[in-house]
This record gives structure tokens, sequence and C-alpha cells, in this order.
């Protein structure tokens, strides 16, 4: 749609019943901004009152797309970079499931395809089902594989799971991929790991509220800047490109908004290019550990008021007691709280789904 400079809908499919799923809306030069949500939301009631009619406009079919995104990765990374890497290829409902398959063949890689599903399954890459944690182990179990990749439906975030069976968050996924592109700014919400700051090489690290709006306004503004190499990514593990950015030779073109293929291909290429297994390259980052859940079917008004009252000093001292003492409040979205001994915690309520959800991390995945 960018290419062609033409408006865009997406029909969504992620983590919530397929019941709820829903579209995502996209200008000329690409994701609207939450400014463009509050335009569209005021402009409702005058089309409800207007008698005009508008003519439906037919699609364009865009036969080429999937084979040009193909082409994306393949004249960007070198054609054998996953050379001996063996990769369970988790299919389920995810609309890349053959795509991925086929671009991890195609570098190289054993891609065998597993799990491949005609209904539709609801992946959450943050707060990961019991089902799809102890399917992914049980693959894993039998040694046969280096790693499992996987998205949810969509396909703009990546589920990786290394040797042993353990889910790779979707922050690490996005830190170990921005310092393979070389990126000198990251763009990413409050929810995703404090090591970006402590370990992650880069000259600036902006933090903005969840969801893919505010940041691709964060990648916005630190190209106006100056910023020469930028990226986002969420602790959902979907990554943007803010910027065009060198891949050895090559150059990959910019694509701020969410993308499951990049973060994916890009860890497995770091790890094979260190001579490590992904686990072991998780371990070099020293990123902590974090822990994240949701209490689904939560109304925003039962949310809102724990949250209203999270903001008061006494009580979240009190609530917080088991568990250690506030040391400074971030409510930037939801509220995020620094604890004692370096650790912190951050309850939320979901933007899309009746959902609130909560996050803590600490230096070890005990103490998370």
């Amino acid at each position: 749609a960018m290419r062609r400079g033409a408006y865009a809908v997406m029909v969504t499919g992620s983590h919530i019943p397929e019941d709820r799923n829903g579209l995502k809306f996209y200008r000329p030069d690409g994701e609207i901004t939450k400014a463009d949500e509050a335009a569209i939301l005021a402009a409702l009631g005058d089309i409800e009152a207007s008698d005009a009619t508008t003519s439906p406009v037919p699609p364009v079919p865009e036969p080429d797309a999937i084979a040009r995104y193909r082409q994306r990765y393949r004249a960007a990374f070198a054609p054998r970079i996953l050379e001996g890497l063996r990769i369970a290829v988790y299919q389920q409902s995810s609309v890349a499931r053959d795509l991925l398959t086929d671009l991890l063949a195609g570098f190289g890689a054993s891609a065998t395809p597993i799990g491949r599903s005609d209904t539709f399954v609801p992946i959450d890459t943050e707060a990961h089902r019991p089902e799809d944690v102890a399917f992914i182990r049980g693959v894993m179990a039998s040694g046969d594989y280096d790693a499992l990749v996987t998205t949810d439906g969509d396909a703009d975030r990546p589920l990786m799971a290394d040797g042993t069976g353990r889910i790779v968050r979707g922050d690490v996924l996005g830190l170990i991929t921005a310092r393979y592109l070389g990126a000198d700014t990251a763009v990413v919400p409050v929810t995703a790991c404090s090591a970006l700051e402590r370990s992650g090489g880069f000259k600036q690290v902006i933090r903005t509220k969840v969801g893919s709006p505010f940041v691709i306004a964060g990648m916005e503004q630190a190209r106006r800047a100056g910023a020469r190499a930028v990226i986002g990514f969420e602790a959902n593990g979907g990554f943007l490109l803010g910027s065009d950015v060198r891949v050895g030779e090559n150059v990959l073109g910019i694509l701020p908004t969410r993308d499951a293929m990049l973060p994916i291909l890009a860890s497995l290429a770091a790890a094979r290019a260190a001579g490590l297994s992904l686990a072991d390259l998780v371990a070099s980052l020293d990123a902590g550990e974090m822990a994240s859940d949701r209490l689904p079917n939560t109304p925003a008004e039962r949310s809102g008021a724990f949250l209203a009252r999270l903001g008061e000093a006494g009580f979240r001292d009190d609530f917080l007691r088991p568990i250690g003492s506030p040391q400074a409040v971030d409510q930037q979205d939801g509220i995020r709280i620094d604890l004692d001994g370096g650790r912190t915690i951050h309850f939320r309520a979901s933007g899309n789904a009746p959902e609130l959800r909560c996050y803590a991390e600490a230096r070890s995945a005990r103490d998370a």
C-alpha cells in the first residue's frame, strides 16, 4: 500500500478469540496515528447525520505482494545464512505459515512444518497460553530442533523458542535484532525490558505508551532529530523498521509497521554468526528475566478503578508490601513501579480486549 500510495485496511487476527478480531487502518504514508483515531471518532457523528452515499471502490488484486515480501528478505540476507540450523515451524493458523517455512529453507535451514490447523488458533506472543507452552516444550524435548518459530494469526508478532523449549521474550528478540542491524536509536513501549538502557549499546532509547501508533510516533520524532538507524519493537515481539538499514552489503528498506519475519530471521542469523545456540546468545545479553500474565474478562471500569488506587502512595505501599518497597512510579501507560533490588512490576489495562495485564521484571526467573 505504501509503495502504491494507497489507503489500506488490515484484517487482524491475533491473541484474542476470533469473534473479537477487527480491522487496522493505514494511510498512504503508513499506519494511522492516535491523532488520526481521534479525528475519525470525531467525524463519525457527521457521517451518521449525512445523507451522502459513496460508491464502493472495487479492490485491486496484488498477486505479486507475497513474492515482493519474500524478495524483501532474500535481497537483504545472505543466501545460506541459516545453513545447518534445524527449525520447527509451528504453523497453526498463521497466514505466514507457508511463507515462513519457505523462507527459512531458502536460507539454508532445515525447516520442518508442524501443528498445522484448519481452525483459528489465538496465539499470544506475550502472555503465553499454558497449552502453547506445553506443546512447544513437548516438541523441543525430542532434541531434533535447534529452535521453534511461529507467529500470531496475522503474522505481525513472532514467537520463538530455543533448543531447550524455553520461549524467548519478544523484547529480547527485538534487542537481538536491533543490535544485529546496527541500530543507534530504539523506540519501545514502557513494557520492554530495562536492559535496553543498560546493555543495548544504543545512543538513545525512547520509551512510549503501549501500542504501535505510539512507537511509530517515537520513531518519527527520532528521525526528525537526526537519528541514523531507527528501529522500534514491542514486548510482544512485533518489530518496526523506522529507517533504511544495512544488512552486510545490502539495504533493507523502511517498514514502519509491525513485522514478525525480520526478528525471526535476524535472531537466528545472529546466533549462527556468533557460533552460539539461541539459548546461549540470549544468556549473553544479561537482559534479566520477565514474567507476564493477564486477567481475562476484566471490564475496563474494574481495571481503571484498581489502577487509580495504585496511583495512591498509601494503597500502593500496602498492596506491594509482601514483595517489596516501591522506589519510583511511571504512569505513562498504566502503573509501572520500580521496586527495591532492581525489580519492576507493571499493571495496565489492555487496549484491545477486556483484560488487566501484569508484567514483572527481576534478575532471575524465580524472582520474576
